[in-house]
């Protein structure tokens, strides 16, 4: 009851702006858009640190946003909250039939099997068609190979996708050897995808490997910028070689 409770507290919330606060009362589906993919970033930032504290909070922010969208899908007479609860309900219940049906899914792996299935039934004609369009492209690579898996389309074993991550990178070698900015593109994606691949077998989630090194190096560069001003000078007063002196003594301090 006061899980129930709480969530009606923030429903007469959203009640309340609405009705009283001239920002709330002027927003639209299309000016939430923007602020919702913010918000799902700012959650994406929290998790690959681990930050429970920031993770709360966010998820908040977006509990907050689909109330918001449900609210106004009210006032449009097209749907409202309960509409929304009631429809991932039965998403959910038709999408696991080894719980509430008949069917046997003892492993992760078929019960991903039956989902795509049960999607096809459902008028999707393709297992890759429920893979949005907007995605980045790293995110995008994961889901397609991760759907195409469920057809059985896939590796047997990691040392076969490694391999096919050498194959891709002497044919990445050799468009650039060739000069043609298209094929290097091309090759260079290939290696990327096979990347991913091979980050699966690992059990390694690419974006987050990624995102992971992106905040290293900047973490690393601005201790640089720091040390820099100590001796009284910037990076654009020093030489390749001095900045990586810098670097390595960053690198050993982490390291302690």
């Amino acid at each position: 009851m006061e899980k129930t409770a709480t969530f009606d507290r923030l429903l007469q919330i959203m009640d309340d702006l609405r009705e009283k606060c001239p920002w709330d009362r002027k927003q639209t589906i299309q000016t939430l858009r923007q602020l919702t993919i913010e918000e799902t970033y700012e959650l994406a930032d929290a998790i690959t640190d681990e930050d429970w504290k920031s993770i709360k909070e966010e998820l908040g922010d977006i509990l907050l946003h689909i109330v918001f969208y449900a609210k106004i899908g009210s006032e449009q007479q097209k749907f409202d909250i309960n509409d929304v609860i009631n429809g991932v309900c039965d998403k959910l219940i038709h999408r696991h039939p080894h719980i509430y049906g008949d069917v046997k899914a003892d492993t992760e792996e078929e019960v991903k099997q039956n989902w795509e299935k049960l999607k096809l039934k459902e008028g999707k004609k393709s297992v890759l068609s429920g893979v949005p369009l907007s995605l980045p492209a790293l995110v995008k690579a994961m889901r397609l190979q991760e759907k195409a898996k469920q057809t059985g389309f896939e590796w047997d074993n990691t040392e076969q996708v490694w391999e096919k991550v050498k194959e891709e990178v002497n044919e990445l070698e050799e468009a650039v050897n060739s000069g043609n900015i298209n094929d290097m593109e091309d090759e260079f994606g290939d290696v990327m995808f096979s990347l991913v691949n091979y980050s699966r077998f690992l059990n390694i989630d690419a974006e987050n490997a990624l995102e992971r090194t992106n905040k290293k190096f900047q973490r690393r560069f601005q201790a640089m910028e720091v040390l820099a001003l100590e001796q009284g000078r910037t990076l654009n007063d020093m030489s390749l070689t001095e900045m990586d002196t810098l670097w390595n003594k960053v690198k050993a301090t982490e390291q302690l």
